[in-house]
């Protein structure tokens, strides 16, 4: 039987009722896990004739050789049982829940005079762990506030009932300062040192207001006391309260508890952006990336997202705000579509958070991807400069001379804005006698693109000259007399104001100075200079040793190159060992120089 003959009669067996599908690979491979309302229809839309279907489902079908489900009671069951099979088994065709940061917690920690503290590791011990937070720095803040607000132990000590009446510990620092009551040694009862973490836990939670209570009540009854100073200790711890309320983000008092969620969908992937509210302010923030595999639809990423995260923040809430509904509604949830007021505002908010974090998605990709990062600067350049390709080819000239000696040219090249140093080439100039950048550019562009053309090489798209409008003019008189004036995009580039000159347009163009296309102008620029530079200073060096050794007989110009591309100076040469001159020009040349050499 063939694997289509296969594939229709299970497809046939399979129940028109809401449940999971597992499509499998011939190596047992699980490719793809899919949920659905309607099992049977869901899986025959994968194998029936249709346009629509991406290339993505096209392979993920052809590679399909069985199929395998799970039917449940409910929509909310499948979308749960969904989500953990990814988790678990991570298929190939699936969204992938990208997660590579693990966040911080604040646990409570399940124990005899439970500690409060910050950790990245959650734990079916039985504490309490609220969060997680993306923020180390707010975690810290709240720390604070409630190191502040109630002293509770920092140790790891062992404070059982048993050991603190055999008088097993002795009080420290802490104790000493007043950060902490003692209840190692019995001076802070386990009634009351819980009554301060049930106020730490609705601190947590957002319920300030319980907690500002509680601190108002304690010193109306210090004060009654007469206790002053206790009473003062409470007032203070209220002001520091009410501080950090202030600080918090207050949607709307009308608000009371909601969970939102906004997405924003890329070609590639998707951000889900969570806020918890509490009581009008919001207390908690989270973002997940989804990177699409099929061309999920919004409704389907939308829907698994709220699933994986409201299990990590481990969310109980009921009311649910979002911009569209899920294509599966979690069993129990009120999920809400705000079109205006304060609650479209924090679906607005939401959104915002996903842009940000989707800035951060596309640099890592910038950097983890070099082609698109090549490609983004070629496309700047090519819309900058209103070229009609991208210039992938692109070559810059520059002129060097000293006080009109020894005038050379230089032509970088650069292929994908990568310099390419193998074609980088100089030019000793032969037609033009002093210093004439106008003469020496028209020579050096005309020789160096007719040999390109006679040996039918590719022009560059954009050909940068350093220099003004004179140059530039000189340039294009070389690219006119060729033809190909009208082949390549031809600028100069002004040295004193960075100015750039397109030929044929009078106005200079302006670039900020911290724009892509700028920067690799200047790049182009400064390379052209320090390579005409060192071979303008490598000619005179020659010029010079040559001079030097005009009066040694039997020594010719081959001679003298050889020397010089070795040992660079004349002094080098000088000193230059026996053995190494004749290694290079011979025994017989080799003692010609070193007697020379000892007569002077």
């Amino acid at each position: 039987m063939s694997d289509k003959s296969f594939l229709k009669e299970k497809i046939d067996l399979i129940p028109d009722k809401p449940g999971v599908y597992q499509f499998y690979s011939n190596l047992n491979e699980l490719l793809y896990v899919g949920k659905a309302k309607k099992l049977k229809k869901r899986v025959q839309s994968y194998f029936s004739p249709n346009d629509s279907h991406s290339k993505k489902v096209l392979v993920l079908v052809s590679k399909t050789v069985d199929i395998k489900y799970v039917v449940v009671e409910t929509e909310s069951d499948a979308l749960l049982l969904e989500n953990n099979l990814i988790k678990k088994y991570q298929p190939r065709y699936n969204i992938l829940l990208k997660d590579d940061k693990t966040y911080p917690w604040i646990c409570i920690k399940n124990e005899s005079f439970p500690r409060v503290f910050s950790t990245r590791r959650y734990e079916n011990d039985g504490s309490y762990y609220y969060g997680p937070y993306t923020s180390g720095l707010l975690v810290k803040t709240i720390l604070d506030l409630i190191k502040r607000l109630y002293a509770i132990r920092t140790c790891a000590l062992n404070l059982d009932k048993k050991s603190i009446e055999q008088k097993k510990y002795k009080p420290c620092l802490e104790y000493q300062i007043g950060n902490c009551f003692a209840p190692c040694i019995g001076k802070q009862t386990s009634d009351e040192y819980n009554a301060n973490i049930t106020e730490i836990q609705n601190i947590l939670k957002g319920n300030l207001s319980s907690a500002q209570v509680w601190l108002s009540k304690s010193m109306n009854k210090a004060s009654s006391e007469y206790k002053f100073e206790q009473a003062q200790l409470y007032k203070t711890k209220l002001e520091i309260l009410k501080k950090y309320q202030s600080k918090s983000t207050i949607v709307s008092n009308q608000i009371s508890n909601i969970d939102v969620f906004n997405i924003l969908e890329k070609p590639s992937y998707a951000v889900v952006n969570f806020l918890k509210v509490v009581k009008g302010a919001i207390i908690q923030s989270y973002s997940i990336e989804l990177k699409k595999n099929l061309d999920e639809t919004q409704e389907e990423l939308l829907g698994i997202a709220i699933t994986e995260i409201r299990g990590r923040v481990k969310s109980s809430e009921k009311n649910v705000l979002v911009p569209i509904k899920p294509d599966f509604l979690i069993e129990g949830l009120n999920y809400r579509v705000p079109q205006k007021g304060d609650k479209k505002k924090l679906l607005d908010l939401c959104l915002r958070n996903c842009l940000a974090h989707s800035v951060e998605i596309e640099k890592r990709i910038e950097t983890q991807n070099p082609i698109d990062k090549t490609n983004k600067i070629l496309t700047t350049i090519k819309d900058d400069l209103h070229l009609f390709d991208l210039p992938t080819h692109i070559e810059c000239f520059d002129n060097s001379n000293l006080q009109g000696t020894n005038p050379v040219s230089s032509c970088v090249v650069f292929r994908n804005a990568k310099p390419a140093k193998r074609e980088y080439r100089h030019f000793n100039v032969k037609t033009v006698v002093g210093s004439n950048d106008f003469a020496t550019m028209e020579e050096v562009v005309l020789r160096r693109y007719r040999r390109l053309i006679e040996e039918g090489q590719s022009l560059p798209q954009l050909i940068i000259i350093d220099g003004g409008k004179g140059q530039l003019s000189s340039a294009a008189q070389s690219l006119t007399i060729l033809g190909v004036i009208d082949n390549v995009k031809l600028i100069g580039i002004a040295k004193r104001l960075e100015e750039l000159y397109c030929y044929g347009d009078p106005v200079p163009l302006y670039l900020d100075k911290n724009s892509t296309t700028l920067k690799t102008i200047q790049y182009l620029r400064n390379e052209a200079h320090r390579f005409g530079v060192r071979h303008h200073t490598a000619k005179r060096s020659i010029k010079n040793i040559k001079s030097e050794m005009d009066d040694i007989k039997g020594i010719g110009e081959t001679t003298k190159q050889i020397l010089f591309k070795f040992f660079k100076t004349y002094n080098k040469i000088i000193n230059a060992k026996e053995e190494e001159l004749i290694r290079l020009v011979g025994k017989a040349k080799a003692n010609i120089l070193l007697s020379y050499f000892k007569r002077k």
